[in-house]
This record gives C-alpha cells, sequence and structure tokens, in this order.
C-alpha cells in the first residue's frame, strides 16, 4: 500500500475504467443469435463453462434441487435462510415507500401506478469463488417487487449454488455463463425466452455482452472491479481497518482498497497489520497483489477527506471517526455506506439486508446499488376534463408552433375547436 499526502494525489485516483468494447464479446454475441442453442452448446464447452450434450441439459432439474438440498451443509444452510429473510425484510420495507398514486385536479385525474418486469435474469459469476450471496442478493428483490419469471443461471452450478436461488424464488435455475449466456437471454433461443432486464456481477467478458445487449433488455450497471474506502482517523482501529481493506482485495487483483486519514501514524501501522495478516491468509496470493496496489491518503482535515469521496465515487464506504453524524449526510457518491467499527463491510456483502450489488468504477456518482426500485416501472395516465383540455390546449399550441411542430398544433387546436 503506499501512502501519500492530499497534495500529492494523482489524477490516477480519480480515473474512471474505460469498457471498450471487446471484438470477442461481439463475435460471441453473434454467434448465438444466429446459431441459439447450437452456439450455447459450443461455445459451452470452448469455455470450459460445461459440457452439455442437448438444449435440455442448461437447465437444472426438480430431481438436482431434490438432491442438492440433501447435500448442502446444514450450518450454511441455516446462515442462507438468516440472510436471505434479512434481504427479504429491507427489500419488503423498501416496497413500502413507494405506491401508486393519484391526483385530482380541475376536474381531471392524473395518476402513476406500479408495475412490476415480467421477466429478469439474475447472473452468478463462477470465477475464484462460489458466490451463494450473489443469487439471493439478485433474486430476492426482484421476488419481492412481484417479477413473475426470476431467472438464475451460473456456469458453475452447485448444490449450494441450487440451493441458494431455489431458497430464494427463483422460478428456474440454468447452467450458462460467460457471454454467450448474456446473449442467449437477451434475443432467446429455441428453449430460452428472451428476458426484460439482466443484472448481477461477473468478468469483463460478462461486463462487455451486458453493455452490448443494452437496449435490447435492461442491465443493471456495468460492474468494474471490487473497491472500499475507509475514512479513519484512530490507530486503535488498525487490525479492523486492515481486515476490511484485504476483505476487498482478496476478490481479485484489480480490486481495490483506499484509506484516508489525517493520521499518517495510522496508515504505517494498517500496513504492518496487513503484512501479519497476509502471512497466514489462505487468499494471499491475490490479496498481496491488490493490497500493494492500494493507497493511503494522508489529509489535513475532514474536509479533503469528504471531498476526495465524493470525487472518488466509492463503491463501499466506511466511516472509521468522531462524532460522524456531523459529517455523514455530506458524502454524496457512494454504492453504500458504513459506519462505526461495529459495522463491517462483510456484513452488507453478507447477511445485513442491504444489496452488495454495488456501482463500481465511479459510476456512484449517478447510480445507487441494486434494489427493490430495479424490478419495477412507474406507468403514469391521464383523464382529463373538457374544461381543463381546453386550457391546456392553448399552452401545447403555443409551445408546438414555436417548436415547428405543426401537426402538434393541429392536434391540440382540434381539442378546442371540436367540442
Amino acid at each position: 500500500m503506499r501512502i501519500v499526502n492530499y497534495n500529492e494525489i494523482e489524477d490516477s485516483f480519480f480515473d474512471k475504467i474505460d469498457y471498450e468494447s471487446l471484438d470477442s464479446v461481439k463475435k460471441i454475441i453473434q454467434q448465438v443469435k444466429k446459431d441459439k442453442n447450437k452456439a450455447l452448446i459450443e461455445l459451452s464447452k470452448e469455455f470450459g463453462d460445461g459440457d452439455f450434450m442437448t438444449p435440455d441439459d442448461f437447465l437444472v432439474k426438480e430431481v438436482e434441487i431434490e438432491s442438492a438440498y440433501k447435500k448442502i451443509d446444514s450450518k450454511l444452510f441455516d446462515a442462507l435462510k438468516i440472510a436471505i429473510d434479512n434481504v427479504r425484510e429491507f427489500s419488503l420495507e423498501q416496497l413500502k415507500t413507494i405506491g401508486n398514486l393519484e391526483y385530482k385536479k380541475e376536474d381531471s385525474i392524473l395518476t402513476h401506478r406500479i408495475v412490476p418486469l415480467k421477466s429478469v435474469l439474475c447472473y452468478c459469476p463462477g470465477g475464484n469463488y462460489p458466490l451463494l450471496s450473489s443469487c439471493y442478493m439478485t433474486i430476492v428483490p426482484a421476488v419481492v417487487a412481484g417479477v413473475q419469471d426470476v431467472f438464475l443461471t451460473s456456469p458453475k452450478i452447485t448444490p449450494e449454488v441450487i440451493v441458494s436461488a431455489h431458497l430464494s424464488g427463483a422460478k428456474k435455475i440454468y447452467k450458462l455463463g460467460g457471454a454467450q449466456a448474456i446473449a442467449a437471454f437477451a434475443y432467446g433461443t429455441e428453449t430460452i425466452k428472451p428476458v426484460d432486464k439482466i443484472v448481477g456481477p461477473g468478468n469483463k467478458f460478462v461486463a462487455g455482452a451486458k453493455k452490448e445487449v443494452y437496449g435490447t433488455c435492461d442491465i443493471d450497471f456495468i460492474a468494474g472491479p471490487s473497491e472500499v474506502l475507509i475514512i479513519a482517523d484512530d490507530i486503535k482501529d488498525a487490525k479492523l481497518i486492515a481486515a476490511d481493506m484485504l476483505a476487498q482485495c482478496e476478490h481479485d487483483k484489480d480490486a481495490r482498497s483506499y484509506l484516508i486519514t489525517t493520521n499518517k501514524e495510522l496508515g504505517i501501522e494498517v500496513q504492518k497489520e496487513a503484512e501479519n495478516f497476509l502471512k497466514t491468509l489462505k487468499t494471499a496470493p491475490i490479496a498481496s497483489v491488490s493490497f500493494d496496489k492500494s493507497i493511503c491518503v494522508v489529509v489535513d482535515n475532514i474536509n479533503q477527506a469528504i471531498d476526495l469521496t465524493n470525487k472518488r465515487a466509492p463503491e463501499h464506504l466506511e466511516l472509521l471517526v468522531e462524532e460522524v453524524n456531523q459529517i455523514q449526510d455530506k458524502f454524496t457518491n457512494y454504492g453504500s455506506m458504513f459506519i462505526g467499527k461495529n459495522c463491517a463491510e462483510v456484513f452488507g456483502d453478507y447477511c445485513s439486508g442491504t444489496n452488495h450489488v454495488l456501482p463500481t468504477n465511479k459510476c456512484a456518482k449517478y447510480t445507487g446499488g441494486l434494489s427493490v426500485f430495479d424490478f419495477i416501472k412507474i406507468l403514469t395516465t391521464q383523464n382529463l376534463s373538457y374544461s381543463y383540455s381546453k386550457k391546456l390546449s392553448n399552452t401545447a399550441s403555443i409551445l408546438a408552433s414555436f417548436e415547428g411542430l405543426y401537426a402538434h398544433k393541429l392536434a391540440s387546436d382540434l381539442r378546442r375547436e371540436l367540442f
């Protein structure tokens, strides 16, 4: 970890990764659009994501689900149930904050109503680790929102992934992965129907594919490497901070951890604690590479920390400072905030109830994390009285005439003249 002063911050600290279109992803998508199930079978074998003989093998069958429940460790099963219940409870509380709207104006009625999407694909990555948590973090909010068809797909289907997805409420579970899976559920094949939206994390090929299919269907966002930014000032918290930074660093070698502090000695102590942990950490080959690229910024005051944070727009933001209540509302760009030493970021990753599918790569400047709101749409309706229509007609006709849209003006004028 590099330790630098505030005035030494390089422009790269604020850089956004540019996700250029990958030619290989474009070729995969075109192949799936053209050859459909045949392409999925060939590509899955080519990339080692599955050895399918027929399209019937794509889907996890009921007998496999029953078998998975028998194979899963009982303690893991109990932990899954608690985590899923917490995510479901939080999603239900979120849903209560919105509702249908109706208001009257001059004998007219304007409304909006909340309608769930019809179908969603939740992607669970294979990668280095079996991310059971990505199953329920994506599936549960969609189910709570009322989505009719919630599907999960993953290139690594294990009994644990099956149980996590099934407990969460997935209607069907598929064994497909990579860019070819994204293409299949965006455009459809002989046996797979296209969905309205695709959500969930994945590698650069999955991210690239989501970018390519956006517009054909909706997506959550393009996620980059995982990241955490911690603001702290007490040297006694060095061990906790080192552990939290390594928890992000072990995701992959491109993950990043940032520490911002007014106390340079804290940065030095965190470095020592992290080095001690890495001596025995099983994921040290990955975590050590990422931690070496991480940065500690020594600032003069908390205002500099706030400024840096809002510019960086981190995925996870931890606040380990005194008088946090006086400053927390000054942070406006982050995926999810964790306040105080009791609030480990990993609780948000797994089981506190908030979602762990969060904006990375500075996307927190314009979006929040995945939530129940991502699986609904707001539909507006208007039913206008004659008197209100006549009043609006004059306004609309003036605006349409100014814009040169004369059929607009005609349609508006007729509302005054024909009745």
